[in-house]
């Protein structure tokens, strides 16, 4: 396999996570059968992008009932709401602009551009959320973005002074060809705003679990400087963020454009050197940490388990089916996983085969000990579901160590 940046040849293992299916293919009891992978990743030695094997194409992945819906997260809903606040403000949003979403999911960002009547479209290739932002009365095109629908794009639409790109950047399969795309439909002075996980939060907090197929790449900002560079653009600003146990957001601009870049972006280039993103010594322990924080888990569920407690997990998260695929477990360990959203309920955690229910279900069956899978909700779900402590019950976190709480 060629590096999807500088097309090196790759060599150099990061991690192994043996064979899974694609964590957001849900499963029912009538699925005759499951697609297996291998969940792989490798670090480019030349320029240090990590990125996933190809084994997979976006369109077995992101299928009509991909089953991930933004909204189900009030945190992510609140994390929206303040970005478009802060867009209208910073580049003077307001009935004259034009504002481009890809992958807008079910309209839980664009709702709030719509309310405050600045036109806009959303593009997003799952028909399923695509419909239920349509429901919101915001205009959707079903498709995937690709350099050539960038050329389509443009016969209909204008250039956009702002392009949204909320956690796709690291799902695509062609990266280069998704930039090239971007530049396309940007306004000579327009703004792009990509959100990711930082490839040094994966590292630094053994973030094992965001590896799964849905994501092709594992950015750091040194690679995403190389790439935009590569594709006529630069990066203006770059913020840390919270969110998905710490992210970036990137702030990309036209070469050609006068605004100097601010200090944000040397200082967090020189973070990343200094914690060693640039060097392969950086990426070869990370295995072995990774091994430890399953061990752990399977320890101590196995010894709650042979003393009768009820074990039950809380988010059918696409980093949780990570885990529980490569950890092996299976619902003789735990019985079910409680998820909010209804598009994954009655359905059975892919590959693990643990069924899902409604979080109403909670309070029937009181388990002992709650599994939070996707930790990074870990305050958002312990606060709302904080009712298994009247009969003594306890969550679990795992990432990025064991955590009893």
């Amino acid at each position: 396999m060629q590096c999807r940046h500088c097309k090196e040849r790759l060599s150099v293992c990061f991690l192994d996570l043996g064979f899974s299916p694609p964590s957001n293919a849900y499963f029912t009891k009538e699925t005759a059968s499951e697609l297996y992978f291998p969940l792989r990743v490798m670090v480019c030695h030349s320029c240090f992008l990590v990125q996933t094997e190809d084994h997979t194409k976006a369109d077995t992945l992101f299928t009509n009932d991909y089953a991930y819906f933004s909204s189900t997260s009030s945190s992510w809903l609140t994390h929206a709401k303040t970005y478009v606040s802060k867009m209208v403000s910073l580049i003077g949003l307001d009935q004259k602009s034009f504002v481009v979403e890809i992958a807008a999911n079910d309209g839980y960002l664009l709702k709030n551009v719509v309310s405050k009547g600045i036109p806009c479209v959303g593009i997003e290739p799952t028909q399923c959320t695509a419909k239920a932002a349509e429901a919101l009365n915001i205009p959707m095109i079903k498709e995937f973005f690709t350099s050539k629908f960038s050329s389509l794009f443009l016969e209909k639409y204008p250039k956009a002074d702002l392009i949204i790109g909320n956690n796709v950047y690291a799902h695509v399969p062609d990266i280069h060809d998704f930039t090239k795309g971007l530049k396309k439909i940007l306004k000579h002075n327009g703004v792009i705003t990509l959100e990711f996980p930082h490839l040094l939060q994966l590292i630094k907090n053994n973030q094992f679990d965001t590896v799964y197929h849905e994501h092709f790449s594992y950015l750091s900002l040194s690679v995403v400087h190389k790439i935009f560079h590569a594709n006529g653009l630069k990066i203006w600003d770059v913020e840390e963020l919270n969110t998905h146990g710490g992210s970036l957001r990137v702030y990309g601009i036209h070469e050609s454009d006068e605004r100097t870049q601010t200090p944000n972006v040397n200082h967090l280039l020189t973070v990343e050197d200094e914690f060693g993103l640039n060097t392969l010594s950086r990426y070869g322990q990370f295995q072995e940490k990774v091994n430890t924080i399953k061990y752990d888990l399977l320890t101590f569920l196995i010894q709650q388990k042979k003393l009768g407690k009820k074990i039950m997990g809380y988010g059918a998260a696409a980093k949780g089916n990570t885990f529980l695929n490569y950890a092996g477990i299976k619902p003789d360990l735990m019985s079910c996983i409680y998820d909010a959203a209804p598009s994954k309920q009655g359905k059975l955690i892919p590959g693990s085969h643990i069924p899902i229910e409604s979080p109403e279900k909670i309070q029937k069956d009181k388990p002992d000990f709650l599994l939070i899978l996707p930790w990074n909700l870990s305050k958002e779900i312990s606060t709302s579901q904080a009712g298994i402590r009247d009969w003594g019950g306890k969550f679990i976190t795992a990432v990025p160590e064991l955590k009893v709480f």
